[in-house]
């Protein structure tokens, strides 16, 4: 039986190719007659040799071909002719009202954040609260005392200066209070033209382009350059905004130890050596001018030779840096004699000694021009306001024409950095002396002997601000950034956390003189609440209830 159904299709095959058949003694004369007639039909129809021709070709040499065409042709026809696939569920359940509430009332939906904490809660009640601007002597709400202010950063006491309040003034009666658009549609004007061409124009960098939020700078900027594979190659230290972009961008990050050139190039050959053979992937290199978190100051020169020793791109975050380090505010770059193209992306921030708002990006055209579209805070976000562009643009004329403010700034910070290290017995400061911004933690000694934790130290240090603003001068603690979203214990235990500390942000709204002293009641507060504590066999015993939290 099998066999003479292969002899009766040979015979079809065979006609077809031949466009003939030969009659078969088997075959009815009713199938005869439709294989005569589908013949006659099917050499009606165009094209018809030229598909008689590839069957006869395809059979011949290859039949397992036309086979597999058939299928293919087949599949694709039932695909054009099968239903459009839906989502939706065919069949819903319905719910009564009763058992709606019940679910409503079962779902409880995860805290947008964590809980408060005793310590949290008695800080957060002993907040001061300002009232008027923020100048270097500030009036309390409730008590009406005036304090002197060394907890902004507010460095030049631009708020102050009369010509920038006019000129801003002048800006919102042209331009009004926002752009209330993106600056790819219409939310650019030409005072952001202006404050990006002064930007670059001023650091040496051939363009620039200027964001609306200071943190969302290179926490966007990041992923717009390196994606999923890409290798970054971060400093320990890392402010919080750089730790954002950095989990937002998906990619490989390698951590070295914090400003240590050795293990930093340990870290950059142990990736070379792991990319030998694998296909290309975009490296970068990231870290700060002047690190937010400890306060010292980055080892450029050093970090740029590394980075053409084994081909990375560097990323430098001058958000503390730019205004503040080199005889005009340039940054890191001018302050150790750096041409900044060597550094292929120079961010930073607008909101801290420029007295104004957002943030910038310093590179060449192509990655600027890149980000325009790319970088999504850029993209999706309202344009910064004329007003703060305006003001970028003028803070940036006065750091370059008069170059005294910048001098002033460091003989204050020298003047308020003699009393407190290391002239201090309890503490001593983190931050390179040319930095503003004085991070105080405890000194080793102290915290090894009495056996300090970190809640210890934080609500030690916590007191001592209190003193200091008992005493007329405000100041605050270094935050700790917070931890990653969804990190667990062990994970949280292996992130870098700052050491506790208080910070003092110097101003040139105050002489030298009340600046030194503001110093002396800082140093004073310290040792009052250190001196004043029971000790046992290195044990704190007597701490304020503030000291209730965990790590």
């Amino acid at each position: 039986m099998t066999r003479l159904t292969s002899e009766r299709q040979a015979i079809m095959a065979s006609a077809i190719a031949n466009s003939t058949y030969f009659a078969a003694p088997d075959l009815p004369p009713t199938a005869l007659h439709f294989i005569d007639t589908a013949i006659a039909s099917f050499h009606k129809l165009p094209g018809s040799a030229i598909a008689l021709r590839y069957i006869r070709s395809s059979y011949q040499d290859d039949p397992v071909r036309s086979l597999v065409e058939l299928f293919l042709f087949i599949f694709a026809v039932r695909y054009l002719l099968a239903p459009a696939y839906s989502t939706k569920r065919s069949k819903n359940v319905p719910l009564t009202e009763d058992e709606i509430d019940e679910l409503v009332d079962d779902w409880t939906p995860e805290p947008l954040t964590s809980e408060e904490t005793m310590f949290e809660k008695l800080e957060n009640d002993k907040r001061p609260v300002m009232t008027g601007p923020a100048g270097p002597k500030v009036k309390l709400a409730g008590s009406g005392r005036t304090v002197v202010n060394l907890a902004n950063y507010n460095h030049y006491n631009f708020a102050a200066n009369a010509e920038l309040i006019g000129k801003g003034i002048s800006t919102v009666r042209t331009y009004g209070v926002g752009p209330c658009s993106p600056p790819g549609f219409y939310g650019t004007q030409d005072v952001h033209m202006k404050s990006e061409a002064d930007i670059a124009a001023h650091i040496g960098m051939p363009a620039c382009i200027i964001y609306a939020q200071s943190f969302s700078t290179i926490s966007s900027m990041l992923p717009a350059f390196s994606k999923r594979g890409d290798i970054i190659v971060a400093d320990k230290a890392a402010n919080f905004p750089i730790r954002k972009g950095l989990q937002i961008s998906r990619s490989q990050v390698r951590w070295y130890e914090h400003n240590d050139m050795a293990d930093l190039e340990r870290v950059l050959q142990r990736v070379v050596k792991e990319g030998q053979g694998k296909p290309l992937t975009r490296r970068f290199i990231v870290t700060e001018g002047l690190f937010e978190c400890v306060g010292d100051m980055v080892d450029l020169p050093k970090v740029v030779e590394l980075k053409l020793k084994y081909k990375f791109r560097l990323i430098l975050d001058e958000t503390w840096s730019y205004g503040i380090l080199g005889r005009t505010g340039r940054g890191a770059t001018e302050q150790q004699n750096v041409d900044p193209m060597q550094v292929d992306m120079i961010v930073g921030g607008l909101a801290g000694a420029l007295a104004s708002g957002g943030g910038f990006c310093a590179s060449t055209n192509e990655v600027v021009e890149h980000q325009r579209l790319s970088a999504a805070a850029y993209t999706y976000s309202a344009a910064l306001p004329a007003l703060l562009a305006t003001t970028a643009s003028e803070t940036v004329a006065l750091l370059q024409e008069q170059p005294q403010l910048i001098q002033t700034l460091r003989d204050n910070t020298k003047a308020i950095r003699a009393p407190l290290d290391p002239r201090s017995e309890w503490i001593r400061c983190t931050s390179a002396p040319e930095n503003p911004v004085l991070i105080l933690v405890l000194k080793d000694q102290h915290v090894e002997d009495r056996k300090l934790s970190i809640a210890d130290q934080e609500a030690l240090l916590q007191d001592a601000v209190e003193e200091a603003l008992a005493n007329g001068v405000l100041v605050t603690r270094l935050k700790s950034p917070p931890m990653a979203v969804g990190a667990s214990a062990k994970e949280a235990q292996k992130q870098w956390r700052p050491r506790p500390g208080i910070k003092v942000c110097v101003t040139t709204g105050l002489s030298r003189k009340e600046t030194e002293a503001a110093g002396k009641v800082v140093r004073h507060a310290i040792t009052s609440v250190m001196k004043g504590r029971k000790w046992q066999k290195g044990t704190l015993l007597a701490v304020t209830p503030s000291a209730a939290p965990a790590a």
